[in-house]
């Protein structure tokens, strides 16, 4: 070995996105607190009137909030984050504009087939993120398992008018954005308290334990 090979120095490996703060927190408790809102009036807690109430949340909090803290998980090169997150905030984004600047007056009673078909598209997308959140932890995987029973229930109450099912897919959504506030909240309180307050439930299937944040089956 040459002298210059024994004296070079060796520098550490550099983490991806090391500098930046766990996004898990942001994203989703954005999507908890937008899908709590519209779960509700979906639920028929209150009356179907206050939906626009969530409009500004779906752009603002569940959308562009969670689009960011996708951008924020590819900088930190996990792809599982950076693909829910930056999923679902254009899924919210793209319900603020449905909702309130769509005119499907043109396709009469069609209309419920269209919507039907958008939740069923949202709903084998979370599917196979629910295969993903496999290597993740309890809380994550409860998160999709939920919310995937979410939009199916959605879906089916558009194509077949029912509205039970679509009650049902309020309530199915309001125990979603239960979980996602849970998961939210021991990300947070794992930061503050330094220590893991909120057990997330670490799945061992056998396999090498991912590394980072909670959405990578890490502590946060």
């Amino acid at each position: 070995m040459s002298t210059t090979e024994q004296h070079q120095p060796a520098f550490p490996a550099r983490v991806p996105g090391a500098h930046i703060a766990d996004p898990t927190a942001l994203g989703i408790g954005g999507f908890a607190l937008t899908t709590f809102v519209l779960s509700v009036v979906n639920a028929g807690i209150v009356p179907t009137t206050v939906e626009p109430a969530v409009f500004g949340l779906a752009l603002a909090y569940g959308g562009l909030a969670q689009l960011l803290a996708g951008m924020w998980e590819f900088a930190k090169g996990n792809t599982f984050g950076a693909t829910a997150f930056s999923s679902y905030g254009a899924f919210w984004i793209s319900f603020w504009w449905l909702t309130g600047h769509t005119d499907m007056s043109a396709a009469g009673k069609d209309a419920a087939k269209g919507v039907g078909l958008y939740l069923l598209a949202w709903g084998i997308f979370t599917l196979y993120m629910t295969v993903a959140a496999l290597r993740v932890n309890v809380a994550v995987l409860t998160v999709f398992v939920l919310l995937t029973i979410t939009y199916f229930l959605l879906a089916c109450g558009e194509f077949l008018g029912s509205g039970g099912l679509g009650k049902a897919g309020g309530y199915a959504g309001i125990l979603t954005a239960i979980a996602a506030w849970y998961t939210s909240m021991a990300v947070v309180t794992a930061f503050t308290f330094k220590r893991q307050v909120l057990p997330v439930g670490p799945l061992n299937l056998g396999c090498c334990p991912l590394p980072g944040d909670v959405l990578t089956g890490g502590v946060g």
